[in-house]
């Protein structure tokens, strides 16, 4: 737990929230300014800044809940699809210090738009390029 985290507070029932899902590592409620009815957070109980903070159990546990959760969730509000994010470190735009999932209900003509719109302008990448960008990437997790 961290004392200044309101994810973590949440947890200790320190601050109420509408809790819709628990277990002993997870738990999902409803976000406080949702983007759409039956907007919900899923969260690690243990207190975790970054995805990469969590092990493998943990996140096993988290994104398991995700799995389950969505369609359920969509049945709950009659929604037609759903987005489900991480905003991971504050260049994504994570404001809560805590890894939480967004599970955000969507409804045909909502007027919301696809993930791909949370990245901004698209870089122009040649396949020599996007090549490079693979070998790197397949390097960092090869270690």
């Amino acid at each position: 737990m961290s004392d200044d985290c309101v994810f973590c507070s949440i947890v200790a029932g320190d601050i109420s929230a509408r809790t819709v899902y628990e277990t002993d590592s997870v738990l999902a409620f409803l976000d406080a300014n949702p983007l759409a009815r039956g907007h919900t957070l899923v969260i690690p109980k243990p207190h975790a800044r970054h995805v990469s903070d969590l092990n493998a159990g943990l996140a096993s546990d988290l994104f398991d809940t995700v799995a389950s959760l969505t369609p359920q969730l969509q049945d709950a509000v009659d929604a037609d699809g759903a987005n489900v994010g991480v905003n991971d470190g504050e260049a994504a735009g994570q404001e809560v210090p805590h890894v939480h999932v967004h599970v955000v209900p969507r409804f045909d003509g909502d007027g919301g738009a696809p993930i791909h719109a949370v990245a901004g302008e698209r870089p122009d990448l040649s396949d020599e390029e996007l090549d490079v960008v693979a070998d790197e990437v397949a390097t960092a997790i090869d270690g």
